[in-house]
């Protein structure tokens, strides 16, 4: 009793990484044993994480050959392209981008329900097209708190989210983490939104679908009839804490946007494409260890010389990570908007502008018939 006593007491002081790298791989005889892995938490939102995680097969598609230079490469049309703006980063964004719409990125919901640091619409005066202001959340506790219908953090939140559109050409919510208890509560949200909104565009940003989930909070079919667009965020295929793999493979984003064509519609979505890329290292040295661990460390390290802070033991050594990196270029981005345009899909977006390689602007082209449409 007092060794599981112990035990719980370290397990429970750890406080995790907010951007953990892939654990130490440790053997499953020794965990208990010898370290105390961190209760590593990331918000699971743009992979199928509802009973479709098991469903690992391998999925390849080769979209043509590479040419020997990014000259060669087509210039891509569509109706709309969308991109994200994060709010201190206007910098990122030049008035000569082929953009219909920009997604500026955004206003949160404090710990009290409270809408807070909503962008100053005035910083993007002269961009010529329309502008949407992003809400988030991503807290599920948050979450079923601002979505209980009756209450007055509810309602405050509803009139506040009303007003702070009032400058802009559109809402868009983002909320990643809703309880699944809480599915019916987030469609009357959406609904109440899509009220008081009138004439102005409401979207909804949902995570990356290949099949249709039983008892999904964001089921494409119940909210497609409540917002004007639906922003598909096609990455995170592989995330910080999975085993490494590409943002979005073709194979992958081609099934997710067969799916989301089949549900939404070509009028009513919009294809987010990645502009980052994510590294992952061979092991995660912050970890807290069980006094064994420290031993073998010492051990497989060959460490001699352990010194005395005030008492404390304490030693270093250095030792080699392998890091695998995966991320986009002008080539994949040319490669994934071309199959998404020869599927049939008419917008495309982007998350998010200053993480791109800036040629392939170079290549995209919004179709003039429908440049200035605001429907």
């Amino acid at each position: 009793m007092f060794f599981l006593f112990c035990f719980l007491l370290t397990l429970f002081s750890c406080t995790s990484a907010p951007e953990p790298v892939l654990p130490e791989p440790v053997p499953p005889e020794s965990v208990l044993s010898e370290s105390v892995p961190q209760d590593t938490v990331e918000a699971v939102t743009n992979r199928d994480n509802l009973g479709e995680e098991e469903e690992k097969e391998e999925e390849f598609f080769t979209y043509g050959e590479i040419p020997e230079n990014a000259e060669n490469l087509p210039i891509l049309n569509f109706t709309e392209v969308w991109g994200y703006l994060i709010a201190g980063r206007e910098q990122a964004l030049k008035l000569n981008y082929p953009l219909s719409d920009l997604v500026y990125f955004g206003a949160e919901i404090d710990t009290y329900g409270k809408l807070t640091d909503v962008p100053n619409r005035r910083k993007l005066g002269r961009f010529p097209g329309r502008v949407h202001l992003v809400a988030a959340c991503n807290s599920r506790s948050l979450a079923h708190f601002i979505l209980e219908p009756e209450s007055a953090v509810h309602r405050q939140l509803v009139e506040d989210l009303l007003e702070a559109a009032g400058p802009y050409d559109g809402l868009q919510i983002d909320f990643e983490l809703i309880p699944a208890r809480d599915g019916d509560r987030f469609l009357s949200f959406l609904q109440e939104l899509r009220n008081g909104l009138g004439d102005k565009l409401f979207t909804i940003a949902l995570p990356a679908r290949r099949k249709t989930l039983s008892d999904d909070v964001f089921d494409y079919q119940k909210i497609k009839p409540l917002v004007d667009r639906i922003f598909v965020m096609a990455y995170d295929e592989h995330w910080s804490t999975s085993e490494p793999g590409s943002i979005a493979s073709l194979g992958w984003c081609r099934s997710v946007a067969e799916y989301a064509l089949k549900t939404v519609g070509p009028e009513k979505l919009v294809m987010g494409l990645p502009f980052y890329g994510r590294t992952w290292g061979s092991f995660n040295p912050f970890r807290a260890y069980f006094h064994s661990g420290i031993e073998r460390i010492r051990s497989e390290n060959a460490i001699t010389e352990v010194v005395r802070e005030n008492g404390i033991p304490t030693f270093s050594y250095e030792t080699t990570v392998k890091v695998t990196v995966y991320y986009e270029d002008i080539y994949s981005l040319s490669f994934r908007g071309g199959m998404y345009r020869d599927m049939g899909v008419k917008a495309i977006g982007f998350w998010s502008l200053g993480q791109e390689d800036s040629t392939i602007w170079n290549f995209l082209k919004i179709t003039e018939k429908d440049a200035d449409s605001n429907s």
